[in-house]
């Protein structure tokens, strides 16, 4: 199996597995990471979840923290069987909050900073599906779908243990066509 293409634009955290590949479901091993996170709900003004007033939320505090640009953005997105009404309309799931993952967990310290939550993300195993495109909700939720339809075809392989999320590889500067992501859902193997 070949590297996927990809535009490196930021350095991605000690330890994160390279994306890919496209099209396939894969299991793969996160390491301990720090996060900035912002929510939804920390922006009232915005309850829609804009993923361009959450990023500049986030590009704001890391660079008035001095803290480098890294690679993926993560984003997690209403969960459509929890209140479809609310969590979803004609564009797909809403947005609910945005991460940018520190590129060494001895930078800054976890807590809240204004709109800004600052995490320690423990070690997870994802099940995980690379995808090209924008990364709207419309995309997300139909590579969830896919890997629903993995977990149905292999019972009993692993059990879902976390709330799926979309990882962003690339800036709005890379062509939409072009631009690499992954949504993955956290699981633990069962024997």
């Amino acid at each position: 199996m070949g590297k996927t293409f990809m535009f490196h634009e930021a350095k991605m955290p000690p330890g994160f597995p390279e994306p890919g590949p496209v099209g396939s479901v894969v299991v793969k091993r996160y390491p301990a990471y720090r996060h900035a996170r912002i929510t939804r709900l920390a922006r009232p003004e915005d309850a829609q979840g804009s993923q361009d007033s959450m990023f500049m939320g986030l590009f704001r505090h890391i660079k008035s923290n001095k803290i480098a640009m890294t690679s993926p953005v993560e984003m997690e997105y209403a969960e459509a069987d929890a209140g479809a009404t609310a969590a979803k309309d004609d564009r797909g799931p809403r947005l609910e909050s945005m991460a940018f993952m520190y590129g060494d967990q001895a930078i800054g310290q976890p807590g809240v900073q204004g709109e800004i939550e600052v995490e320690d993300v423990p070690p997870m195993q994802v099940l995980s599906l690379a995808v090209r495109g924008s990364y709207e909700s419309k995309a997300y939720a139909k590579a969830l779908d896919q890997l629903h339809a993995w977990l149905a075809a292999n019972p009993g392989k692993c059990r879902v243990v976390g709330q799926p999320r979309y990882l962003g590889y690339n800036s709005p500067f890379v062509p939409w066509f072009l631009r690499l992501g992954e949504v993955q859902i956290p699981v633990e193997a069962m024997d």
